[in-house]
């Protein structure tokens, strides 16, 4: 059941381990399976599966013909943010 604040469902999400990171490595665009797993540092082949069935599930990411997997719209919208939080981080880290 949703909750009532949005959020917390997004957190809730992300926060699952390899979340964040399967959705960092298709930022540039799809991966077959393999190279998904390569760039996610050898991740088990099971909570990768498992982590694309649940980003597929919320619509973030999909499957193209070719059977690599890639964000929606709604993926790379929320990719954009990845990609502010990243700048964020890296100035934080440089101080």
């Amino acid at each position: 059941m949703p909750s009532k604040h949005p959020i917390n469902d997004l957190l809730e999400l992300l926060g699952r381990r390899w979340m964040l990171r399967v959705l960092w490595e298709l930022r540039d665009g799809p991966l077959p399976f393999r190279r998904l797993r390569e760039a996610c540092d050898e991740v088990s082949t099971s909570v990768l599966s498992q982590r694309l069935r649940e980003l597929r599930d919320e619509r973030l990411v999909a499957v193209d013909e070719a059977g690599a997997y890639g964000l929606t719209d709604d993926g790379r919208a929320l990719g954009d943010q990845l990609i502010a939080l990243d700048a964020w981080a890296r100035r934080r880290a440089a101080r």
